[in-house]
């Protein structure tokens, strides 16, 4: 049976956004009179998504939320608009499936906040001690493997936690993320509340599609995996399951120490058979309260979640981390359109269609690249989401559409062959704008780009790399093959850029491996370890052989670190001045780290 993907309906600025918005103006007015004092309008601002930026003064950065990454023309036509008439031209797609817009001046905040709310999106809560915005794979609802289209019931979790008012004062932020099945494209393992849609076979031998749900994972210093609540939750309960760890998060979170805040500290501190035990008897009450939210939710009712299913023979594309897409180790050399298809394509839904994944190096996109993606979705007709690995992801296309997506895509310099394989690093704006980073991440993931190009890398599957501008993990180094975080060092009786360097972290199949470190490295350094780590993996591994496997089958971490330990050397800054200067900049490296408005 044909299985449409589900793109959900426009939103439109109601009256509550409307409301928020005049408010958050007034508010800017009432500050910049001296009416009110900083903490207060600073917890004001993150909670309508807006962020200070490191250079100060009124610099900001606007967060807006992309529910389960779903995105329309006519949203892609604002995200061009408030991108050149607000900011630097360019937008940012996150980890999170938000787009981030930097250097908007204060005043203007009101604006973008209306325009981007005419074509129903908000900003609202997208940072802050906040529900975040409600990921979802970005192949739900076209992926060959879910057990459900998870897409529907993001955005009802969306609906019925914006605004909720038992998620504006957290102890701090709360995450959720959906996965339509194991393979977890999702992230739910490292999250507050993790989502993965299973089966389950009833006495009578039918089968019931539903969820298990995970709890108290997260990133950060210290990282912490998920656990499962239950075995099997049904989708009746889901929603008031959720809202169950939220309102025991609420009531247990530390709110004396911002840095062991997070729901995972809960658990590390009472034990996740005290937290399992307080979230299924709050479940258990739900009922009684007047925002109870069980039962299917109207709007996956209305569109269905019923999963794509496997195409009529049988095949299936492997996705996931640890896959390359059936893309051989090393591609040799073949047509553009050829190499993208290989690379870019994914297939094996029930109906026929395909998706292809456009590449947004660093996750940036221009204004006109905005404008040329509109069109193009609305010339294919196609459903869009935005990746977690800051891509574009086209649905629900046709092999007919193939050839003219790639030749508008190539137009825009978006159809680079080996989007999400190895030359598609991803990074955190990193010290280009955030307030408590230590380095330029941004500039090394195109450094190592550059390196990978130059060693014939840049193709190789099953490896990813991630970087982080310090050790909070905006970047998510903790769960790539090869992860790197910022860090002050220093050589010769001077600062100079680092990193530490990560191996073997993988999210999937219901478990989590977190990167182990192997070394610190000069920031310079960096881009040639990676490459060395990868041209070893590229040589070593077996047939469809994933990056951890073939990391512990040879030895581990430490037994990679000898190879690379003639790389953490800082030579002289009369030999190699460039070791002291961190990419894209022009002066000696400072490690100049602001006040953190994530923990505030």
């Amino acid at each position: 049976m044909a299985v449409t993907p589900v793109i959900p309906a426009p939103r439109h600025l109601d009256d509550e956004q409307q409301r928020d918005i005049e408010r958050f103006e007034q508010a800017i007015g009432q500050y910049l009179a001296g009416e009110i004092s900083e903490d207060v309008f600073r917890v004001l601002r993150l909670n309508n998504g807006i962020y200070g930026q490191r250079q100060g003064g009124t610099n900001q950065m606007v967060r807006i939320k992309l529910p389960a990454g779903t995105i329309t023309p006519e949203q892609l036509d604002v995200m061009a608009q408030i991108s050149e008439e607000f900011s630097r031209g360019w937008g940012h797609i996150t980890t999170r499936q938000n787009v981030q817009v930097h250097y908007v001046e204060l005043t203007r905040v009101p604006e973008v906040m209306r325009r981007i709310g005419a074509v129903g999106l908000t900003s609202r809560e997208a940072c802050g001690d906040t529900v975040r915005n409600v990921m979802a794979c970005h192949l739900a609802g076209a992926c060959p493997h879910e057990q459900l289209d998870v897409t529907p019931w993001a955005e009802a979790a969306f609906e019925h936690f914006v605004r909720n008012p038992l998620g504006q004062r957290l102890p701090r932020k709360f995450k959720i993320n959906f996965s339509g099945c194991g393979t977890d494209c999702g992230q739910a393992m490292f999250n507050d509340a993790g989502v993965v849609a299973v089966t389950r076979t009833l006495p009578d031998g039918s089968t019931e599609a539903g969820f298990r749900v995970f709890v108290g994972g997260g990133l950060g210093a210290t990282p912490n995996p998920a656990f499962a609540l239950e075995e099997f939750t049904t989708r009746e309960d889901l929603l008031p399951t959720i809202e169950a760890i939220l309102r025991v998060f609420e009531q247990t979170g530390n709110r004396d120490n911002k840095l062991r805040a997070r729901l995972k500290w809960v658990v590390v501190n009472e034990g996740i058979d005290e937290v399992r035990r307080r979230v299924l008897k709050v479940r258990h009450t739900l009922p009684a309260s007047s925002s109870w939210p069980g039962g299917i939710p109207p709007y996956v009712q209305k569109v269905g979640d019923a999963p794509a299913g496997r195409a009529a023979s049988g095949e299936v594309t492997p996705v996931g981390q640890g896959v390359d897409q059936g893309v051989a180790v090393a591609l040799t050399p073949r047509d553009p359109y050829g190499r993208w298809v290989a690379t870019s394509v994914i297939r094996g839904t029930a109906n026929g269609t395909v998706s292809a994944v456009a590449y947004a190096a660093l996750g940036d996109i221009t204004a006109a690249q905005f404008r040329a993606l509109a069109s193009i979705q609305r010339e294919l007709g196609a459903d869009v989401r935005l990746s977690n690995r800051q891509n574009v992801v086209f649905r629900g296309l046709t092999e007919a559409q193939l050839p003219v997506l790639f030749e508008r895509l190539e137009a825009i310099g978006m159809a680079r062959p080996g989007a999400e394989l190895a030359r598609d690093v991803v990074a955190c704006p990193g010290s280009d704008t955030c307030n408590i980073a230590v380095t330029q991440s941004r500039g090394l993931a195109a450094a190592i780009g550059e390196e990978l190009e130059a060693e014939g890398l840049a193709e190789v599957g099953g490896v990813r790399i991630n970087i982080s501008g310090c050790t909070n993990s905006c970047g998510q180094h903790h769960i790539a093959d090869i992860g790197f975080f910022g860090a002050e060092r220093r050589a010769h009786g001077q600062a100079a850029p680092g990193y530490q360097m990560l191996l073997g972290g993988y999210v999937g199949q219901e478990t989590i491996h977190f990167g182990e470190k192997v070394l610190r490295l000069p920031a310079k350094a960096a881009p040639q370890a990676a490459a060395r780590v990868i041209r070893r993996f590229h040589d070593e591994r077996t047939a469809g052989e994933a990056f951890r496997s073939w990391m512990d089958r040879v030895g581990g971490a430490p037994e990679i670190a000898k190879g690379l330990i003639d790389l953490d050397v800082f030579p002289t800054p009369e030999d190699a001045p460039e070791f002291y200067v961190d990419y894209g900049e022009q002066g000696p490296f400072v490690a100049a780290i602001g006040e953190s408005e994530c923990a505030v």
